[in-house]
C-alpha cells in the first residue's frame, strides 16, 4: 500500500509539479514554496514563554505579562506575522486561498511543539454569518492536521461565538478587548478536560484568545494554553 501511494504523489508531481505560492519558482520540500522563499519565513524562535512575543532575548515573561498576565498558562507561535507569510496568511483568510491555506498547515506541521500537548483542541469559532460569507473558519482547518499528527483530539462545537463582532483587523488594543467581551459561550452541559489548548490563525493583541481563555477558565479548566500560527511583534517595536 505505501508503494501505492508513493507511485501515485510521484505521477501527481509530474502532472502538477509544485509551484512557489510567492514567486512562480519550483516548489521545494514538498509543498508550493520554493526554497528562498521559505528560507525568508519569520520563524519566531526568541519569545515570551507566556504570550509568545517576539523578543530581542527569550524569556519567561515579557514586559506586558509582567504587568498584566494573560488567562492562559503558556503559547506556542511558531512564527512572527511579517513578510513573507503574512501575504499567504490574508490569502488565505481573506482570498479564499486554499492553496496557501495547506502550504501554511504544513509548514505549521513541521515545527516542533515546545510546550506540553493538551487533552483537547479549541478552534476559535466563527459567528454563523461570518462563516456563510466565507465558507470555512480559517482556524478549524488549520487545526484539523495539527490535531491528526499529534493525536490530540479536536472539538469546533465546544466553543460558540454567540453574537456577531466587528473585525479585528482596524481596531486598537482597548478596542479589541471591547470588542469581544462576552462574545464567547461554551455549549450548554460541555464538561472539557483539565488541559485544554485554544488555536487561531493568527495573535496580534491577545483579545480574542483572552477572551475565549476566561470562558473555559470559568468552566473550570485548570491548564489553557493558546496556538497560533503566527504572533505579531509589538507595535511599539
Amino acid at each position: 500500500m505505501d508503494a501505492l501511494v508513493s507511485s501515485w504523489q510521484r505521477l501527481q508531481r509530474f502532472m502538477l509539479p509544485l509551484r512557489c505560492l510567492l514567486c512562480g519558482a519550483r516548489g521545494a520540500d514538498g509543498i508550493d514554496l520554493c526554497a528562498d522563499c521559505a528560507a525568508e519565513l519569520p520563524r519566531n524562535r526568541s519569545c515570551c514563554a507566556r504570550c509568545a512575543l517576539p523578543l530581542a532575548t527569550a524569556a519567561a515573561l515579557c514586559g506586558e505579562c509582567q504587568r498584566r498576565a494573560p488567562p492562559w498558562d503558556a503559547a506556542w507561535a511558531p512564527f512572527r506575522y511579517g513578510w513573507p507569510l503574512d501575504r499567504l496568511e490574508s490569502r488565505y483568510k481573506f482570498g479564499a486561498d486554499l492553496a496557501a491555506g495547506r502550504v501554511l498547515s504544513m509548514l505549521w506541521l513541521r515545527e516542533p511543539c515546545p510546550i506540553r500537548l493538551p487533552q483537547l483542541l479549541l478552534s476559535v469559532p466563527l459567528h454563523r454569518s461570518r462563516l456563510r460569507r466565507r465558507g470555512y473558519n480559517q482556524a478549524l482547518e488549520l487545526a484539523r492536521p495539527l490535531a491528526r499528527a499529534a493525536g490530540v483530539p479536536l472539538r469546533h462545537d465546544l466553543l460558540l461565538r454567540r453574537r456577531p463582532t466587528t473585525a479585528q483587523t482596524e481596531l486598537d488594543a482597548t478596542a479589541r478587548r471591547r470588542n469581544v467581551h462576552g462574545a464567547f459561550a461554551l455549549r450548554e452541559g460541555a464538561t472539557p478536560p483539565a488541559h485544554v489548548a485554544i488555536l487561531d490563525d493568527v495573535m496580534t493583541t491577545g483579545a480574542t484568545l483572552a477572551e475565549c481563555a476566561r470562558v473555559l477558565r470559568r468552566a473550570g479548566v485548570a491548564r489553557v494554553d493558546v496556538w497560533s500560527l503566527a504572533r505579531a511583534p509589538s507595535p511599539r517595536g
